[in-house]
């Protein structure tokens, strides 16, 4: 596809594990892109199919009244949106600036109200989901900001999400992120020491997992991530970093506003074992490592990984 002047594409910014295959689902339904990250390699797969790479993000905020928001964190969205400099009011004037980023709620209402203030409007727009759900356009988009604005972008968001949900306003959707994160990542945690325990027990985990994809608990979730415990696959859905990240935003708004949340912590000490034993950027399930280490270290049993050598052999 090529873009012309009589088309305003939608700009994209930041083409990792989440936002390359998001944009890949608009490139492929005929969304006209620009697109631009900072490792430009990643920019290849949009170009084959009709995108326009940019050079620099100011060329994304020059062409595109649209531009979705998909960087890391917020340093590198403060870094890419040149907050602070003369550059920034003239990327978001008259520009609709979709935020997909995980990133806290005050930081979120603080960037909404500076976008506003330069004549800008903006929608916090977190999604439910990891690496597979954004590959086949099944993210869940949690929206949040004007409701008109909202419902004008449903259209420009449906290859990416199979369901999108107003929140309210600017917090709410990061807020219900964080909700529905909790849930994930305390039952990811779950999952992994109800395997580590089964292992621990010397039972087969390809039966473990027999019972668990065929009973009532079994989810989409479930059925990846055991499969990925039983073929000893850290292969990143999820980053441990990015979930450790998760975790800690939940931990400190629940702390902040004095609410009880005693498993998102538990899991977040787990989290952080993780990332300390060298497994960063493995899939969360690789929480497992954690509990292995805990249990080598009390001297209860072999890590997992060896019984299911064991068993193989």
């Amino acid at each position: 596809m090529t873009m012309n002047g009589s088309v305003s594409p939608v700009g994209f910014l930041g083409l990792g594990v989440m936002g390359q295959p998001m944009a890949l689902n608009l490139a492929r339904t005929g969304t006209p892109l620009v697109v631009w990250n900072r490792t430009a390699a990643r920019c290849a797969p949009l170009r084959d199919l009709g995108a326009d790479v940019a050079e620099t993000p100011a060329e994304v905020f020059a062409r595109a009244r649209t531009v979705i928001v998909m960087l890391v964190d917020e340093a590198a969205i403060d870094a890419v949106l040149r907050r602070g400099t003369a550059e920034f009011p003239a990327f978001v004037a008259g520009r609709t600036l979709v935020v997909t980023s995980s990133i806290t709620p005050e930081y979120s209402r603080a960037l909404a109200a500076e976008v506003g203030a330069h004549g800008g409007t903006y929608v916090e727009a977190p999604v439910s989901g990891s690496r597979i759900p954004a590959e086949q356009g099944a993210l869940v988009g949690m929206l949040a900001g004007d409701e008109a604005v909202v419902e004008a972008l449903r259209p420009i968001l449906q290859p990416v999400c199979r369901a999108v949900v107003y929140c309210g306003p600017v917090g709410h959707a990061l807020l219900m992120k964080f909700a529905v994160n909790l849930f994930l990542n305390v039952m990811v945690a779950g999952l992994a020491e109800a395997a580590h325990f089964a292992g621990q027990q010397g039972l087969d985990l390809r039966q473990f997992q027999a019972v668990l994809d065929a009973g009532p608990m079994a989810s989409g979730v479930s059925r990846l991530k055991v499969a990925k415990l039983v073929e000893r696959d850290f292969s990143v859905q999820a980053a441990v970093s990015d979930a450790l990240n998760s975790a800690r935003m939940i931990s400190e708004t629940a702390r902040a506003s004095g609410t009880a949340a005693p498993l998102i912590d538990l899991t977040r000490a787990l989290l952080a074992e993780t990332v300390a034993l060298g497994a960063p950027r493995e899939d969360m399930i690789a929480v497992v490592r954690a509990l292995e280490a805990r249990t080598t270290a009390g001297g209860e049993g072999a890590p997992l990984q060896q019984l299911a050598e064991d068993r193989s052999g």
